[in-house]
């Protein structure tokens, strides 16, 4: 999904070539992070899903991304970014992601917040929408506000914010792999040969970490 195009929910169409690659990564089902950014993840590979709730191509390639992750090796550290763009609408959707993840509620509600926000036209990116549906999910009143409220969400949402303008991202989902390289369907030609294509990028991380 565009940047430009994220309340449309029209898919991203990233040209390979796009970031001046040079010959050998044409055509190759991934492109280059540029410059490449630094990793919190030392000694491992990160592989990141930049997504928001309000894109539906997020929504197709969540349950084929959550099959993939659980087949990850152990050098491997995976992680989420929700996107803002600047957005207060996204900001909020990323406010709910970020205080789900607080409150230890994700794993179960992550894929029930892309159905809430797509088919059933919830305004969960605000605090009263978000709030009233995560009690219905069994969430504790307080403990949700308080969490939405605190310094650590508005600080992570700061920091993802940081991240989403750091690798210039304009387009979601896409997978960014050791800081380094960028993979999507929209690149790969699907989401199954962009989870093919990590695959291959992480082993590629690895062995320019050194490792085997």
């Amino acid at each position: 999904m565009q940047r430009r195009d994220a309340l449309k929910q029209i898919s991203a169409l990233l040209a390979a070539g796009s970031l001046g690659l040079p010959a050998w990564a044409q055509g190759s089902g991934f492109e280059q992070v540029n410059p490449p950014q630094p990793t919190d993840a030392k000694g491992k590979v990160e592989v990141i899903e930049f997504f928001h709730y309000g894109c539906p191509h997020c929504r197709a390639f969540d349950p084929l991304l959550e099959g993939w992750i659980k087949k990850l090796p152990a050098d491997v550290v995976f992680t989420r970014v929700p996107v803002t763009w600047g957005n207060p609408q996204l900001a909020g959707f990323a406010r709910l992601y970020l205080t789900l993840d607080v409150l230890g509620e994700l794993h179960h509600l992550h894929g029930q917040v892309f159905a809430a926000i797509q088919d059933d036209k919830q305004p969960l990116n605000t605090e009263a929408g978000a709030q009233e549906w995560a009690v219905k999910k069994g969430v504790d009143s307080k403990k949700f506000l308080d969490a939405y409220r605190s310094f650590s969400v508005q600080s992570r949402l700061a920091r993802v914010e940081q991240i989403g303008k750091a690798y210039k991202i304009q387009g979601v989902p896409t997978l960014a792999v050791d800081g380094k390289y960028f993979t999507s369907a929209s690149i790969a030609g699907s989401h199954e040969n962009a989870l093919k294509v990590a695959d291959q990028l992480i082993s590629r991380a690895r062995q320019e970490q050194g490792r085997k």
